[in-house]
C-alpha cells in the first residue's frame, strides 16, 4: 500500500464541507487526521463523519490552529478559514515544517503574500493555493492545445464571472472588507484571471487599471436575504471591472458582479489568438468552442487524468502527488503573489483614478 499524506483541515464552514470534505471522503492518497474549527461542534461533526465514512481511527479535534500545527505526526494542512486568516496560519504552518494547501484568494494585500512565499522558500515545504477551475476538462484539453501551438500566440484575452443577484448573505465574513479583502473581485474575479493567465502561460502582469462600485449591497438586493430593519457590514464592491497588460504584450479585460443588472448569470474565458480564437463557459453554452478565420467549431473534450473527479478533489489530488511523489506542481507561489499584485493594483486604481504600475 502506498504511502497517504497525514493532513489536518483548519476551518469547517462552507467551503470545507461543499468542496473540500467530499473529495477526502474518495482519496487513497490522503489521510484527514485532525479536523479545527473556532466552532468546535464543527470540527466535531466533520471528524465524526470523517470516520464513519472511511471506516478509520476518529481524527483528533482542536479548536485553536497552532494546536492541530504542533500535532504529533502531521505532515500538511488545509486552510479553509476566512480570507485573512490564510497567511496567518500558513507561514505558521510553513515555518514549523509543515506542506500547506490553502484555499483562494493566497491572501488579502501583497505584503501577507510576499510573507508565504518566503515562508515556503525558507522551509523547503510545499505551498499550493486552491486553483479549481485549472482542473476542468476544457481547461486541460485547451492549455495542450496551446502548448502544441495550434493557437499560436495568445494576445489578447477576456474573462468574466457576471452574477445578476449572487451574493454572500449578509452578516457573513465575505461583504466585511476586513476579513475578505474584498468582494467578487477577490471572490470570483481570482478564478478566472488565473485561469485565463495560466491558459496564456503566465505572463508577468505589469500595470492594471479598474473601477469597482457597491451599488446594491447595503439595500439587500444584492442578494434577497437581508430582510427589512436588518443590518450588516457591506463595505466591499458588488461589481469590478478592469484591464491588465503583461509584459509579453498580451492584455486581458475582466468583469465580475455579485449583483448586476445584466440579462442572465455569465462565465466565460476568451482567447484571442493568430491562428485561432477560443471561448469557453456558459456564453458559449457550456461547451468550448474555437475558430479560426473562416469556420467555427464546438470541440468535444477529451479525456484528462482528472477528468472523473470534481476539480477541488482533483486540485487537492495534485498537491498530494507533489508532496508524496515529487510531482511537477502546476502551481507555484510566485503565481500567487502575481494575482495578490493584480487584485490589489486594481482596488488601487479603482480608489485612484489611474492606472497602476505593479
Amino acid at each position: 500500500m502506498s504511502r497517504k499524506l497525514r493532513i489536518g483541515v483548519i476551518g469547517c464552514g462552507g467551503i470545507m464541507n461543499g468542496a473540500h470534505f467530499p473529495g477526502y471522503l474518495h482519496m487513497d492518497n490522503v489521510e484527514v487526521i485532525a479536523f479545527c474549527d473556532i466552532i468546535v461542534e464543527r470540527a466535531q461533526s466533520a471528524a465524526n463523519r470523517y470516520q464513519s465514512a472511511k471506516n478509520c481511527p476518529a481524527p483528533q479535534v482542536f479548536e485553536k490552529y497552532i494546536d492541530l500545527i504542533n500535532m504529533p505526526g502531521i505532515e500538511a494542512v488545509d486552510i479553509c478559514t476566512p480570507n485573512y486568516l490564510h497567511s496567518i496560519i500558513a507561514v505558521e504552518a510553513l515555518n514549523h515544517g509543515l506542506h500547506v494547501f490553502c484555499e483562494k484568494p493566497d491572501a488579502i494585500n501583497v505584503i501577507e503574500a510576499e510573507k508565504m512565499k518566503v515562508a515556503a522558500e525558507k522551509s523547503g515545504k510545499t505551498l499550493m493555493v486552491m486553483r479549481n477551475n485549472r482542473y476542468r476538462g476544457s481547461s486541460q484539453f485547451l492549455k495542450k492545445h496551446i502548448e502544441e501551438g495550434k493557437m499560436g500566440e495568445i494576445y489578447a484575452a477576456r474573462c468574466g464571472w457576471q452574477r445578476r443577484r449572487g451574493g454572500p448573505p449578509h452578516g457573513s465574513w465575505f461583504s466585511n472588507k476586513a476579513e475578505s479583502g474584498g468582494g467578487p473581485l477577490i471572490d470570483l474575479g481570482v478564478h478566472m484571471i488565473d485561469l485565463t493567465m495560466w491558459l496564456m502561460g503566465n505572463p508577468k502582469p505589469v500595470t492594471v487599471s479598474g473601477c469597482t462600485y457597491n451599488k446594491f449591497g447595503n439595500d439587500g438586493s444584492c442578494d434577497g436575504i437581508l430582510k427589512e430593519g436588518e443590518k450588516s457590514i457591506f463595505d466591499v464592491e458588488d461589481l469590478a471591472m478592469a484591464f491588465i497588460r503583461f509584459e509579453n504584450g498580451a492584455c486581458l479585460q475582466v468583469e465580475v458582479s455579485w449583483a448586476s443588472n445584466i440579462i442572465d448569470d455569465d462565465l466565460f474565458v476568451e482567447l484571442r489568438g493568430t491562428k485561432e480564437g477560443a471561448i469557453d463557459g456558459r456564453a458559449s453554452g457550456g461547451r468550448l468552442k474555437l475558430f479560426g478565420y473562416e469556420n467555427g467549431a464546438v470541440t468535444d473534450m477529451i479525456p484528462c487524468i482528472y477528468d472523473q473527479c470534481p476539480q477541488h478533489e482533483a486540485n487537492i489530488r495534485h498537491f498530494a502527488d507533489v508532496v508524496l511523489n515529487g510531482v511537477k506542481p502546476m502551481f507555484v507561489p510566485e503565481q500567487g503573489l502575481n494575482m495578490v499584485k493584480i487584485l490589489e493594483g486594481i482596488y488601487k486604481s479603482a480608489e485612484s483614478g489611474h492606472e497602476i504600475v505593479l
